[in-house]
């Protein structure tokens, strides 16, 4: 089954172009890494609040590349242009 981590966060307007950069970056490196990454999405809220979600083939694929992520610089390059990030993980029930 499909899971998802969503990630909330802030940046410094000055920085978004460069977050969505580093982002990019951060996801070839996870892709090159971990398998099971089938596609990821970036939406801003209205009240600049950035919501990123990352779909993943199964729980144990996601979980892998969670556990990794403090030893990804890619993902210490990325996160370090954030402030306030929040993050849940969810599975995906249904489609329509």
């Amino acid at each position: 089954m499909t899971f998802v981590r969503i990630t909330r966060f802030k940046t410094d307007p000055a920085n978004d172009q460069a977050m969505i950069e580093k982002r990019a970056v951060l996801i070839a490196a996870v892709r090159e890494s971990f398998p099971g990454l089938t596609e990821a999405r970036l939406g801003r809220l209205e009240d600049g609040t950035w919501v990123d979600h990352w779909y993943w083939e199964n729980a144990e694929l996601m979980g892998k590349a969670l556990a990794a992520a403090p030893t990804i610089p890619e993902a210490g390059a990325a996160f370090s242009l954030t402030t306030d990030t929040t993050a849940e993980s969810a599975e995906i029930i249904s489609v329509v």
